[in-house]
């Protein structure tokens, strides 16, 4: 005799399929992969980047005269990274790579940037009243920087029908903060890439 399930039993039975096919998934993959879901700015394009201006940047001959001139590494601080692509981008992301890289080269010294001066002066302000007089830190010692490191992103975007070409223009300088010469100067036009978008679903 053959057994007929209930008809709730087989709607539950297809909502937990329904649902289990609906589930969000999650792929783990090595940091330095490339993965490019819809064609905008990323992970990878932050490493490309800055890996090539950095390495740029360090070999500047300036840079290592200024070490045999003065006996000692320039300081550099960090300006603005402007965004001036047709996308949102998180500059501060490209600003401590570059920071990161630079430090760890051996080539410059950097400072803290301007919202974090504040933060270390107000700690300062507050040790003059609650530390005590040894472990105090002195206020107007703070280490003026020799350069200021400046930069952009710019994008150049041209469309066709459904299919499009985005190529992005990355520039970074670095600025005599007395002088305002520019001791270096560098350029990263490497990422382009062509989106092709499906057909609008009726």
């Amino acid at each position: 005799m053959k057994r007929s399930f209930p008809v709730y039993l087989v709607a539950a039975v297809a909502a937990v399929c329904m649902l289990a096919s609906c589930a969000t998934t999650v792929e783990r993959v090595k940091a330095d992969d490339v993965v490019d879901l819809d064609g905008y700015w990323n992970d990878s394009d932050v490493r490309i980047v800055c890996e090539s201006l950095i390495s740029d940047c360090i070999k500047s001959p300036r840079i290592a005269n200024y070490k045999k001139e003065n006996g000692r590494n320039p300081v550099a601080i960090i300006g603005k990274i402007s965004n001036d692509s047709d996308e949102h981008i998180d500059t501060s992301i490209v600003a401590k790579k570059f920071q990161n890289a630079i430090i760890n080269g051996g080539v410059m010294d950097f400072v803290s940037d301007k919202n974090e001066r504040e933060e270390l002066r107000g700690e300062r302000l507050d040790q003059q009243d609650n530390a005590s007089e040894e472990t105090a830190k002195a206020i107007g010692n703070e280490t003026g920087a020799d350069f200021m490191l400046l930069g952009s992103i710019k994008t150049i975007v041209q469309t066709e029908g459904r299919k499009s070409v985005r190529a992005y223009f990355v520039y970074a300088e670095l600025h005599d903060l007395e002088t305002n010469r520019i001791i270096w100067s560098g350029e990263n036009d490497g990422i382009k890439k062509v989106i092709n978008r499906p057909a609008a679903k009726m």
